[in-house]
């Protein structure tokens, strides 16, 4: 199995700015960095399930942590 190249954070954010969201319309989920300034998740990625969430975490050299992050709607 390849090994996949870990991607740095985002400049200006930390593992605390991980936020999972779920639309009150559709019920669809993002996991992304949110950002308090602009109000919005940015390098948003869709979630279909946990496998996501932890394949999003291990994208950026992370642990998930599943009692750290609640979902919130948008």
């Amino acid at each position: 199995m390849k090994k996949r190249k870990t991607l740095p954070l985002p400049e200006g954010f930390s593992e605390r700015d991980i936020k999972l969201e779920s639309s009150t319309c559709t019920g669809e989920k993002t996991i992304g960095f949110y950002s308090a300034a602009e109000k919005k998740l940015l390098f948003a990625e869709l979630v279909r399930g946990t496998d996501d969430i932890i394949a999003f975490y291990e994208r950026y050299g992370l642990t998930y942590d599943r009692t750290e992050h609640k979902i919130s709607g948008k």
